[in-house]
């Protein structure tokens, strides 16, 4: 497509730039360029993030490794993927055992889709895959409730080769998503379950969830081998019947989208805890009291959860007393979506308070 340039006395409005970024693709940080947590995530055996917005879910299925790789589809403008690497393996999975991938999408954003209405829009979700373990994987959607269920196979033909898969669904006039920022629609990668999650059939048509329709006849169990990794990029869900070329977003964009469920005071390279004074925030206490506020950079979702850690000994729970020159137990106030309180327990005239902090408001 070609590249159009605005002239000296045009204005950037959002009718210009309409043809080349309209925000179709529904899931945040596609790209996996975004991984303000940390390049690399090691010892995994239970549930959280690594890249920006993905979750993994372990459960009984091993240890893994999720890095930001380099290893990437040629010539499809990626810089970025996500890796899961086992690192113990488990080649008999339980019956309730399972590893996936997923993002859950806010219902704010899911309006486009009209489900709940007569013109539900159909949807197709899209990614680049490879793996070393070739075979039939798994791919589902669920609406929050847990009430309507589509899921499918897909199926990675040759070992150690990038292949992109693309899976097409109709909409559902029942049930709507929520338009507020607590529904959501639960996309996810299955890499190996056992019976629970795996002894059913695939959904083609939005019906009534039950768990073993979830990655029905998925038989890769990428658990079974320490030799074994699976990487993804350049996901995108779309409404529409066939999957359009992947919708590249400027970086500060992209960072500010997931920020909304995220977001640090450190240096996008600096791992939470690390002792520094690199992006420091300041807390005053002022006669026993609260006084002024640290705004956050982008809006969250919801009020975060808060961890706050002393710039000077990266311990958590703590800020630092410019004047004692001593960490003091931190305790937090007035915390919406966009601001909050952080001082010690210092209750003189006036205390200045130095800090950085972690807020998290993921669904």
């Amino acid at each position: 497509m070609a590249i159009t340039r605005l002239g000296p006395n045009q204005d950037i409005t959002a009718a210009k730039i309409a043809g080349t970024i309209n925000f179709k693709n529904l899931i945040i940080n596609g790209d996996m360029s975004i991984a303000q947590r940390g390049t690399s995530a090691t010892g995994l055996t239970g549930n959280g993030y690594a890249i920006d917005r993905f979750r993994h879910q372990i459960t009984s299925a091993g240890t893994w490794t999720i890095t930001q790789s380099t290893d990437v589809p040629t010539g499809q403008g990626f810089a970025y993927s996500q890796k899961l690497d086992c690192t113990t393996a488990d080649a008999s999975l339980g019956a309730s055992d399972r590893i996936r991938m997923m993002q859950r999408i806010e219902g704010n954003t899911l309006q486009s889709l009209k489900f709940g209405t007569s013109n539900a829009e159909s949807i197709t979700i899209s990614f680049w895959v490879r793996s070393n373990k070739t075979g039939t994987y798994s791919w589902s959607a669920n609406n929050d409730q847990n009430t309507k269920l589509i899921s499918a196979s897909y199926t990675i033909d040759s070992a150690n080769t990038w292949e992109k898969k693309t899976l097409t669904f109709a909409g559902t006039d029942s049930p709507s998503i929520g338009i507020d920022n607590t529904s959501f629609l639960q996309c996810s990668w299955w890499l190996g379950t056992g019976s629970t999650y795996s002894g059913g059939t695939y959904r083609s048509t939005w019906t009534t969830l039950a768990n073993s329709d979830e990655a029905a006849g998925q038989t890769v169990n990428l658990a079974d081998n320490t030799d074994n990794e699976w990487l993804i990029t350049g996901v995108q869900l779309e409404a529409d019947t066939s999957a359009s070329d992947f919708e590249f977003i400027p970086y500060d964009v992209n960072l500010q989208r997931c920020q909304r469920y995220y977001q640090k005071s450190y240096n996008i390279g600096t791992t939470a805890g690390t002792a520094t004074s690199d992006g420091i925030m300041l807390g005053i206490r002022g006669n026993g009291a609260f006084a002024g506020a640290t705004r956050l950079p982008v809006v969250m979702r919801t009020a975060p959860t808060l961890t706050i850690y002393s710039n000077t000994t990266g311990a958590s729970g703590k800020v630092r007393n410019a004047e004692t020159g001593s960490d003091e137990t931190a305790s937090t106030n007035s915390v919406s979506d966009n601001s909050f309180n952080a001082q010690g327990t210092t209750a003189g005239i006036s205390n200045v308070y130095q800090y950085q902090y972690v807020a998290e408001a993921e669904l």
